[in-house]
């Protein structure tokens, strides 16, 4: 299913540095009451995934409203699983806490293998399509590149003992992107571990995207340098406008056709941008939650839910998002 996205007006075109009142959702589904830590919606908008801070993980069916699977990481303990990943064809989850990393087919439920990681935290978790490839990131600065069938380890070193705080892997497993305190992104082979491209930033780099059709790239570091690449030369594509001081992102998601990139932020922000030039072209507040929840919405998780803008905020709600 493709997420096509409606044309936008240059009407739509705002300055990011301005007051966005909170915003209301055409739709808004409740995924957890407590809130979640951490969270995904998959490429074909037909799922979400949502660890809760109850400790379970639940896969949600998201047009019939209802829960699919519920998943415990480690047995029955109650543990805290900080990443949730659909692979980009929707057939696997990987999911991890700060020492082990456990992949989920998603049309069984059924796990599929169980690794624990005896050095450093894990900071990130990325998996390709049918589980080629698990891509795990460490706060040592190492990036492990393992595929479960062969048991092939790549570890990937060019970050130095520089903490890796984001990455992503293509559809493929061929390649990855990698970004951390170093103030440098990667883009590399998971064949060789042969540096393809190198994204310098002024700080710290603190979120990575690949865009799944391999056009382009999303590099982000933690003060106000965020760029959009292309993948297949290296060159900047565009630069995010905005004049705040500072914005820090959480969740970062392309378009199907490649002509938008959605934004979340810790900061109740969701934000839509045109790849091409780097503008804003909306953006929306959301919402706490309502419960007993925590009263903050981190945006965890954004995609084009049928070309929809969508959002999964820590409040633990799904919300849907009208661009007009």
């Amino acid at each position: 299913m493709k997420r096509h996205i409606m044309v936008i007006t240059a009407t739509l075109s705002l300055l990011l540095g301005c007051s966005v009142p909170e915003s209301s959702p055409s739709n808004r589904i409740n995924l957890s009451e407590s809130g979640v830590y951490a969270a995904d919606i998959s490429a074909n908008g037909k799922y979400a995934v949502v660890s809760q801070v109850s400790g379970a993980i639940e896969v949600y069916e998201i047009a019939q409203k209802q829960t699919r699977y519920t998943w415990q990481h480690q047995g029955d303990a109650r543990n805290l699983v900080d990443n949730v990943r659909f692979s980009p064809n929707d057939e696997y989850v990987v999911t991890s806490d700060s020492e082990a990393f456990a992949i989920w087919s998603v049309s069984t439920g059924d796990p599929l293998g169980f690794w624990r990681i005896d050095e450093s935290t894990i900071q990130d978790v990325a998996i390709s399509n049918n589980a080629r490839g698990v891509l795990v990131a460490r706060a040592s600065g190492t990036v492990m590149f393992f595929e479960p069938d062969t048991e092939r380890r790549l570890e990937f070193l060019a970050h130095g003992d520089n903490k890796v705080n984001s990455i992503d892997l293509s559809a493929n497993g061929k390649f990855a992107l990698t970004g951390g305190n170093d103030y440098f992104a990667y883009l590399w082979s998971t064949e060789t571990g042969q540096v393809i491209h190198v994204f310098q930033h002024p700080n710290r780099v603190t979120k990575v995207k690949l865009d799944q059709q391999a056009r382009y790239a999303f590099t982000a570091d933690g003060q106000n340098d965020a760029q959009i690449w292309d993948v297949q030369t290296g060159q900047a594509v565009s630069q995010l406008q905005f004049i705040e001081r500072q914005i820090i992102f959480t969740s970062a998601d392309f378009s199907d056709d490649g002509k938008y990139l959605l934004t979340g932020s810790p900061s109740k922000r969701l934000m839509m941008w045109d790849v091409k030039t780097g503008k804003g072209l909306k953006q929306w507040r959301v919402a706490p939650s309502d419960g007993p929840a925590p009263q903050s919405a981190v945006v965890y998780a954004v995609g084009f839910i049928n070309g929809q803008p969508s959002s999964i905020a820590s409040s633990g709600n799904l919300a849907f998002w009208d661009i007009d």
